[in-house]
């Protein structure tokens, strides 16, 4: 067969009954506070429950974005075993979580990490970069899931609970300004409008940075005339509102609903051609804020986003029913130079070659969710709960791709189609709980999963100056109908130590890649992926509370696991190889040596390999001529390379990763305290594409971060100065690789910023 390619603490699952809200708690001055999440839709402390999650408060990624960054990328690293990443701007972040994600850009592309919203699912690629703000927690479910949350994922959840509204008046605000003109404000108020019957809460996120990018093309490309610009491009303006609305008319009853809306305006993602060099990955001679674009027009990106969503729950006493429904849409364009330069500055066999333009733009995305759900009063010996969720995703979705060789122009004879998109999904889920010793307490959930994926070809615009037509399908359908489960067992040794394990098996549905017809090839699909994980962990605390010590050690199989690389055109195409196998670990430890000391260590350790000797991926190559050093055994088809993948690791799978962070607080004689605290974060070897070359790998990426400033009495206020990626690190984060082109990080970003509590 061949193939054809490119390229923490530690807690809980279990049971499903109404999760309540849940308050941020201070830590005592002589120790560390208790952690409450709601990875089994119940309030819990994190040390007794039985799964691998990570956690990151809400005041924690306020830091990690206080120059402007994005607030999903932020995330990467900050939880062991999580890396976040993107080659299409803001609007695309992808997710991996102990090294299973999906590299591919196509807009319909879909993702085995799922995200979740104040317990609505995100899934199409562009509603996952909902920016999170006004946020209480971050909770990180690694592994797969299936019988409480999402339609079903084999890699894991990310979960972000919003700040509630609340009977009493109560509002924060952190408002920062920075290098680049950069901007953020994230902020929310609210209180009672009727006391005890009726509470709002009102949410912002404004973020802004001015273009820092020079394009420095001069010259004449396929359809422009160019000069330099300065400050043409790397900025953006992202707006966002949110309002809650909170009914309680009776003891019982409880309605939530909220509306939201984003406007963004920005720059997508820059690829800096011929970064890299034949040989090497040092991308320290490129310059960081200039390139030399011929398309693209600046590369503007653009979309605006709606959604909302009622939450009703009905407590019986011996048990709740809770309805979830959540609306979803949104509608923009993103547009790039997707070969990162002009043309003319980079000649293949001494010809100028690969004007490349690409523009996606869903003309209209429309997703709906609807979740029911029955759970047994939480607490006691016994837990329960069941339910069902229908889910459904359509799209229009236009694409528009130039990939002109002048050696080859024929290469190019369809540029532009229209696609419709429908996914469906239905489920059926249960999990129990049940102490059946003292300290001793087990559980197990199941669900019956159907998704169906369908793809439609509306319009297509053939060349008519090569007199092409297309010949590949234009509808498309896959189903698929499975089942998925989970079982652990948690033991309590005493208060202060707990020991649990789990073993799960989830699937994702089969996939469709439709973007192929850009270039007048066939659709291309990939069958549904199962995995089977199992994980051993500890939860300690330790030394009168002042040190939490947590740690897992898990593996996994992914058969059937579903890939994406490139074909001949540089356009991603889907295949399955046989399975992928991982193993590793993650740990994280929190520590107050004296009370005014707080010190942090996240780390994550991973190896993944893919097994399948019949597939090969397609490696880097202009006109046949293979521009970068493959490390990987090769064949020949035709003009096309193809390298063999057998024992590769995942993509954007780091080797290891490893998190520190401290502070340490002054009290003042006011009742104040000044503080200092810092974070850093470095990545171990990752790899960017499915085969081994020394050009596409990273290895010691490292970033810090650091925070100076005053808090006032009751921390009331807070004021400071901060840096981010304060040593100014370049770091390489994608590639484009028929071009040699690479991505980088943020820049440093230096600033200040205030914050403030009022209640």
């Amino acid at each position: 067969m061949l193939g054809v390619a490119c390229g923490s603490m530690l807690g809980g699952s279990a049971a499903f009954a109404q999760a309540a809200p849940v308050q941020e708690q201070a830590a005592p001055e002589d120790g560390l506070g208790d952690i409450v999440v709601t990875a089994e839709r119940r309030s819990e402390n994190l040390q007794k429950v039985p799964l691998s999650v990570g956690v990151a408060s809400g005041d924690d990624l306020r830091t990690y974005t206080s120059g402007g960054d994005d607030t999903l990328l932020a995330l990467s690293g900050r939880v062991p075993g999580l890396y976040v990443e993107t080659t299409t701007g803001r609007i695309f972040p992808r997710f991996y979580i102990r090294g299973l994600g999906n590299i591919d850009f196509y807009l319909g592309a879909s993702q085995p990490v799922t995200i979740i919203q104040d317990d609505v699912i995100l899934e199409h690629v562009v509603l996952k970069s909902n920016p999170v703000y006004d946020v209480r927690q971050v909770e990180v479910l690694r592994g797969p899931q299936g019988s409480l949350f999402g339609r079903n994922t084999t890699a894991g959840i990310i979960k972000f609970d919003t700040n509630k509204p609340t009977n009493n008046f109560e509002s924060r605000a952190t408002a920062s300004v920075g290098s680049y003109n950069s901007v953020s404000l994230d902020a929310g108020v609210g209180g009672p409008l009727i006391k005890d019957l009726l509470s709002i809460r009102l949410s912002t996120l404004i973020q802004h940075r001015e273009n820092y990018i020079d394009n420095r093309f001069a010259g004449v490309s396929q359809d422009s005339t160019a000069t330099p610009r300065k400050d043409a491009m790397g900025g953006f303006d992202d707006r966002n509102v949110r309002v809650q609305l909170m009914l309680t008319p009776s003891q019982g009853f409880t309605l939530d609903v909220s509306g939201h809306a984003r406007w963004y305006d920005g720059t997508s993602t820059l690829f800096h051609r011929a970064a890299l060099k034949k040989g090497s990955n040092d991308v320290s001679g490129e310059p960081r804020n200039s390139v030399s674009l011929d398309e693209g027009n600046d590369n503007p990106q653009s979309y605006n986003t709606y959604g909302g969503s009622v939450r009703a729950t009905y407590d019986f006493g011996p048990a709740a029913l809770t309805s979830i429904t959540a609306y979803e849409t949104t509608s923009g364009f993103s547009r790039g130079d997707t070969d990162g330069g002009a043309a003319a500055n980079f000649p293949v066999g001494g010809q100028p070659n690969g004007f490349g333009e690409s523009q996606g733009q869903i003309r209209d995305l429309d997703q709906w969710s609807q979740e029911l759900r029955v759970a047994g009063t939480p607490g006691g010996k016994f837990n329960w709960q069941f339910g069902g969720l229908y889910f459904d995703t359509r799209d229009v979705t236009d694409f528009y791709q130039r990939a002109y060789f002048l050696t080859t122009p024929q290469r190019n004879p369809n540029n532009w189609v229209r696609l419709h998109d429908v996914n469906t999904s239905w489920a059926g889920f249960g999990q129990i709980s049940y102490e059946i010793a003292p300290k001793l307490t087990i559980t197990a959930g199941g669900r019956i999963t159907e998704d169906k994926k369908r793809t439609q070809l509306l319009k297509t615009a053939n060349s008519v100056s090569n007199g092409v037509t297309y010949k590949g399908r234009t509808d498309v359908t896959l189903k698929a109908t499975k089942p998925s489960w989970d079982a652990s067992v948690l033991y309590q040794v005493n208060p202060d130590i707990s020991l649990y394990s789990r073993v799960a098996e989830g699937f994702r549905g089969p996939t469709i890649q439709g973007r192929s017809a850009v270039f007048n090839s066939d659709f291309t699909t990939a069958n549904s992926e199962t995995i089977l994980s199992w994980e051993t962990g500890i939860k300690t605390r330790l030394l009168d509370n002042t040190l939490t010590l947590n740690a897992t050690v898990f593996g996994y199989r992914v058969k059937d696991i579903q890939l994406n690389g490139n074909d001949v055109n540089g356009n991603g195409v889907l295949f399955n190889a046989d399975k992928a196998e991982a193993y590793g670990m993650e740990a994280e430890a929190n520590w107050k040596p004296v009370p005014n000391l707080t010190l942090g260590a996240g780390l994550s350790l991973l190896h993944s390999a893919i097994r399948d000797k019949r597939v090969y991926a397609q490696v880097c190559a202009l006109n046949g001529v293979v521009v970068c050093t493959v490390e990987d055994p090769t064949i020949k088809v035709g003009t096309n390379v193809f390298a063999q993948i057998d024992g590769e690791p995942l993509p954007n799978a780091p080797e290891y990763n490893v998190d520190l962070t401290a502070r340490y607080d002054q009290p003042l004689g006011n009742g104040g305290h000044a503080f200092i605290a810092g974070d850093f974060n470095i990545q171990g070897y990752t790899q960017f594409v499915l085969y081994k070359t020394k050009e596409f790998t990273a290895n010691g990426n490292f970033e810090g971060g650091l925070k100076i400033g005053y808090a006032a009495p009751n921390d009331a206020y807070e004021l400071a100065v901060f840096a981010r990626n304060i040593t100014g690190e370049k770091n390489l984060k994608g590639v484009i690789e028929n071009y040699m082109a690479a991505v980088f990080n943020e820049p440093r970003i230096i600033g200040v910023s205030l914050s403030g509590k009022f209640r």
